[in-house]
């Protein structure tokens, strides 16, 4: 999940308005253009495809009645070709028109001008195309590639082949995991043929294995021409406003309970430990707008005694900036201004530095504080021993652990995608974002433009982040319970059980939602569950 941590490589899916452009890395925006219509496919619809920023600006006021133009933005975002590429707006694969049809069975729409017909010099030109486009005409890898695939026609549209008579027994799902296991044996014609059928069978507003499947595409596109052709640089795009980009936020936090839940059972652990306590430290490493500390402020006035001190350190990152508008101050001012409405004596302290950043003196330490230690949906961003000798996952830890804090609370994704292989990795978050946007899509008409926009800048790029990237750019490595329990006791933690009142917290929040959530205890820990798959758990550590 999303936690606005600044992605490097994958920095912000921001669609396209009219501001002035500016410098990001790789990853950082593609764009869904609807009916448009290219010359070279044959075929007219949906279109997610990817273009760099200089190209012209479109907004959703500009567009034209019958050309619906939905940007990509998002604290997860995407953009990744260069202006060359072959699925930029000029090339791209282009989807059905109707955005509710089944995605279950290939309807049998021309496949970007591809057919079964086409003999082996059309491949073979198509395929020297391709590497033109990617690496330029003077290039030795396109020689060398023009003359290995050339030897390699026949074999080539005799898988081609097959592919189109599999089609009518495969779904989306199938027809996505045939997709995901050419890329990872750099299957490239295969892999391609596979990407203009999908195009016709994903859609950004349609159900949810539809929408989940036009971001999945984008993310093998961005895969494939990284790995084929190497070519990636920095690209240029606009941003979202602030405000719009807090909006995005809000209306995922509103419809599914994903942050409420890591909220409402931190706040309730905390409660509890440091109920006697008469000078308490909050240390968040994921403090975005400060709003969880508001219900704990609010609370404080009740306890035997009156409120108690409370002071906040935390911890930012320059995503969560932008959406505020401003800096750390921002949200000093709003919770100092609460604190005095409930005659709660506070302090706030702001570290603006990423969390793998964050040293024993950027926290400020005083003695006899009763320290708590927040990681909501956060940790699982920072770089463990499989990308970094200095192991900032661990060394975290093992920071936090030296603090003695009277409790940590760690809130993160079920799911498995920190060391497993691509494909492997593919499939396990095929089977969670499946789960992510059928939760999502109870909350809203499937043709509600906020929630298709709350999903396209704050599910997308993580979604592409974890499919396209590889080593340090891949921020989005989430374990499951079992190994953060394993890295937590290595450390030198012990798991704190659950009392009856943080379960019963969680119930509460829940009851707010659609039935098919529900929260199960078990091993000393809290699972959110959506039907039959487990989405995020909630831990206390000491």
């Amino acid at each position: 999940m999303h936690t606005s941590h600044k992605h490097h490589g994958t920095d912000s899916f921001y669609g396209l308005y009219h501001q002035p452009v500016q410098e990001v890395d790789p990853y950082s925006h593609f764009q869904i253009l609807e009916n448009n219509k290219f010359p070279d496919i044959g075929s007219q619809g949906k279109s997610v495809s990817f273009e760099t920023c200089n190209e012209k600006f479109y907004t959703l006021d500009s567009s034209s009645a019958t050309t619906e133009f939905l940007a990509c933005d998002s604290p997860s975002a995407v953009s990744v070709l260069s202006n060359r590429s072959p699925f930029s707006p000029q090339g791209s694969q282009s989807c059905l028109s109707d955005p509710h049809h089944s995605p279950d069975i290939y309807s049998g729409s021309p496949v970007s001008g591809c057919s079964v017909a086409d003999d082996g010099n059309d491949l073979k030109f198509k395929l020297r195309e391709l590497e033109v486009s990617l690496l330029g005409p003077e290039s030795d890898i396109v020689d060398s590639c023009y003359c290995s695939y050339q030897s390699e026609t026949n074999q080539a549209a005799s898988m081609r082949r097959r592919i189109v008579e599999m089609l009518p027994r495969m779904n989306l799902k199938q027809m996505l995991i045939a997709c995901a296991h050419a890329v990872s044996e750099n299957e490239i014609p295969a892999a391609l043929e596979l990407m203009d059928v999908l195009g016709n069978m994903v859609s950004v507003s349609g159900e949810p294995i539809q929408r989940m499947g036009a971001y999945m595409l984008e993310g093998l596109r961005a895969k494939l021409e990284k790995s084929g052709s190497a070519i990636y640089k920095a690209l240029k795009c606009t941003e979202p406003t602030s405000s719009e980009l807090m909006s995005y936020m809000s209306i995922l936090f509103q419809i599914c309970p994903y942050w409420r839940f890591a909220y409402t059972s931190a706040n309730a652990v905390i409660w509890e430990a440091v109920q006697n306590e008469q000078r308490i430290h909050v240390i968040d490493f994921q403090i975005a707008q400060g709003t969880q500390w508001m219900a704990l402020i609010k609370d404080l006035p009740c306890r035997p005694g009156g409120p108690p001190l409370i002071r906040v350190t935390g911890v930012d990152d320059s995503q969560s900036a932008y959406a505020r508008g401003g800096g750390l101050d921002l949200v000093g001012q709003k919770l100092s201004a609460f604190a005095r409405q409930y005659d709660v004596p506070f302090e706030f302290h702001g570290a603006a530095m990423c969390g793998s950043e964050v040293e024993l003196e950027n926290l400020r330490i005083r003695p006899g504080e009763a320290i708590v230690v927040n990681f909501p949906y956060v940790l699982h961003h920072m770089p463990d021993e499989s990308v970094s000798t200095q192991n900032h996952r661990d060394r975290l830890l093992r920071l936090v652990k030296s603090l003695s804090p009277k409790v940590m609370t760690l809130v993160e994704q079920e799911s498995n995608t920190n060391t497993s292989p691509f494909y492997a990795r593919f499939v396990e978050m095929m089977d969670y974002y499946t789960a992510m946007f059928e939760s999502i899509d109870v909350a809203r008409p499937r043709n509600d433009k906020q929630r298709i926009s709350a999903e396209q800048h704050c599910v997308a790029r993580d979604i592409v982040n974890m499919i396209a990237c590889d080593g340090a750019d891949r921020v989005e490595r989430h374990e499951l319970l079992g190994k953060w329990r394993s890295r937590l006791m290595m450390a030198g933690f012990k798991q704190c059980p659950l009392s009856s009142s943080v379960t019963g917290a969680v119930k509460k929040l829940l009851r707010e939602y659609n039935a098919n959530y529900r929260v199960e205890e078990r091993d000393g820990a809290l699972y959110l569950w959506w039907m039959n798959r487990a989405m995020t758990t909630s831990s206390a550590w000491r």
